[in-house]
């Protein structure tokens, strides 16, 4: 049996199978990114919500873990040499899946800097662009008079889908034919763009049609459908 009492956020979470894999999370597009890797890959593992509501991400046993406030972050009782691993950041934690199981990731060199390339795209690309899409369209912002900083973000949002339909002509994931953590890091922020945020006619999202495409046969994977409800909501 693994000992996880070493780590505090197993005080406020505690694991009913320490052996598994321990998911902090909430279903957001950075959260899913997580579950759905976990169940492409078959790996056992147990999650656990992390309310926003509630403020759980500024608890003390959160911030033991990842001091950065953030979901996703991960707790695996058999990490690299056996030893127990905390990790935080959802491209760091796909990294980690990937290399843990030899799935989701080209195993020549090549192919790898390549996946992640697209990953760090999306990383520092489309989920920051497309958060700021929300909040001017959805959220707070959109009571904002000046619209200019809202169009800014449209803008930005619609040469980051032109980038992905040129890189998807052709092809029928981002690495090809190979389904990578690239995809499994880009499409939920897709779908939530287009999907929760609601701005699908402000990007102009009918023009991209491999875009299209490529989200309609990501959502239709049956372990995306069962991550993307990961952690269920309380």
């Amino acid at each position: 049996m693994s000992d996880l009492s070493a780590f505090p956020i197993t005080g406020k979470w505690p694991a009913q199978h320490p052996e598994r894999i321990q998911l902090y999370s909430l279903p957001t597009p950075n959260g899913v990114k997580v579950s759905i890797a976990l169940e492409e890959t078959g790996l056992a593992y147990e999650p656990h919500l992390v309310s926003f509501e509630t403020n759980d991400q500024m608890s003390p046993e959160f911030l033991s873990l990842n001091p950065n406030n953030k979901i996703p972050a991960i707790l695996d009782p058999n990490g690299p040499d056996g030893k127990p691993l905390a990790l935080f950041e959802s491209g760091a934690i796909l990294l980690y899946i990937a290399d843990k199981t030899g799935q989701l990731i080209p195993q020549d060199a090549a192919g790898r800097y390549e996946t992640i390339q697209w990953l760090m795209f999306q990383m520092g690309g489309v989920g920051p662009m497309f958060g700021q899409v929300g909040f001017f369209h959805k959220f707070a912002g959109k009571d904002y008079e000046d619209k200019r900083p809202r169009d800014r973000y449209i803008n930005e949002a619609k040469r980051l889908l032109g980038v992905l339909e040129q890189r998807l002509e052709g092809r029928v994931w981002i690495m090809g034919d190979t389904y990578t953590i690239a995809d499994i890091a880009i499409f939920p922020w897709i779908r939530n763009l287009v999907g929760f945020y609601g701005a699908g006619d402000l990007v102009e999202f009918s023009k991209f049609t491999n875009v299209q495409r490529v989200l309609a046969e990501f959502v239709a994977r049956p372990a995306v459908a069962k991550g993307l409800e990961i952690p269920k909501r309380g």
